[in-house]
């Protein structure tokens, strides 16, 4: 490292110097914010509201965690965050290599035409009104389907697994081949478990995504023991409606309101853990799926 940094010239250097400052400001503008919502989850309300962050642990209090986790919504929204997550990803993902691994052979009859497809339809859509008739017709509406089917297929996720194949040696091919393995034999047992990079990075991706997502729920889903949890997190941060429960025992009015504020943090908080616990264990092949699918296209 300090032999690398003597070969830099002085531009290097103050280009270098300029990208550490930058990414520095970066990560404090990240984590100020990250910061207070964690610390404001933790504070009394009041304390909160008339002095703002505190570090005393007399101001500090876990009773808006208490609420949100007794709360029956909170739990159902979760878990079927976590369902609608976790199975659409399987079913994404797995579609998405199944047809990036066609597209990624050279020989192909038709190469050019279904990439042509598939990029008109990265920049032009039906529209919400025909695709909402077109899940109606289906009888799709306030079903679980409605939330997994229509956008399974990710052309962007097809591009990048496509990619990643056509940098994988065609001499793997050529050795399943010289052992009589078919093109499926070889999609399964050679190129899944030599793609486990750029499948974690689809993984990652789609699970985030799908996380985070509230519009389409918004839209099919009508019942409530179906709605994800962004739902309930919508009606509590941007409605600012909590759930009857989680104030129920309080009477007076400036009271609800200050107990409101101080769940929107701590939901903020429990929603994001799931993320925050799962990247740690993607990190290393996320990296390194995007580096090598970005290199040769």
């Amino acid at each position: 490292m300090k032999s690398s940094r003597k070969k830099l010239g002085t531009s290097d250097r103050i280009i270098l110097f300029g990208g550490y400052v930058l990414l520095g400001i970066f990560a404090v503008l990240v984590f100020i914010p990250l910061a207070y919502v964690v610390i404001a989850s933790f504070m009394d309300p009041t304390v909160l509201n008339n002095q703002g962050i505190s570090f005393q642990i007399k101001d500090w209090t876990v009773d808006a965690y208490g609420r949100v986790l007794k709360n029956n919504m909170i739990w159902r929204g979760f878990f079927n965050s976590f369902f609608y997550s976790t199975a659409f990803t399987a079913i994404s993902v797995f579609i998405t290599l199944l047809a990036a691994y066609p597209m990624s052979k050279k020989d192909l009859v038709g190469r050019k035409f279904f990439n042509t497809i598939f990029l008109i339809t990265m920049f032009f859509g039906g529209g919400l009104i025909p695709t909402f008739i077109l899940i109606n017709q289906l009888h799709m509406v306030n079903t679980i389907w409605a939330i997994l089917i229509p956008g399974s297929f990710n052309v962007w996720n097809m591009i990048l697994a496509r990619t990643y194949y056509q940098s994988i040696p065609g001499e793997l091919r050529e050795a399943s081949q010289l052992d009589g393995a078919s093109e499926v034999e070889h999609f399964f047992r050679i190129m899944m478990p030599v793609c486990k990079p750029i499948i974690a990075v689809l993984v990652l991706w789609t699970f985030v995504g799908m996380w985070n997502s509230y519009f389409d729920a918004l839209i099919y889903l009508n019942d409530a023991d179906l709605q994800p949890l962004q739902l309930v997190l919508r009606s509590i941060l941007v409605q600012n409606t909590p759930q009857p429960g989680m104030i129920a025992d309080i009477q007076s009015t400036a009271e609800m309101a200050k107990v409101a504020e101080l769940l929107k943090y701590a939901t903020i908080v429990v929603s994001s853990l799931p993320l925050l616990i799962m990247y740690p264990f993607f990190q290393k092949y996320f990296d390194q799926g995007v580096m090598v699918g970005s290199v040769k296209g």
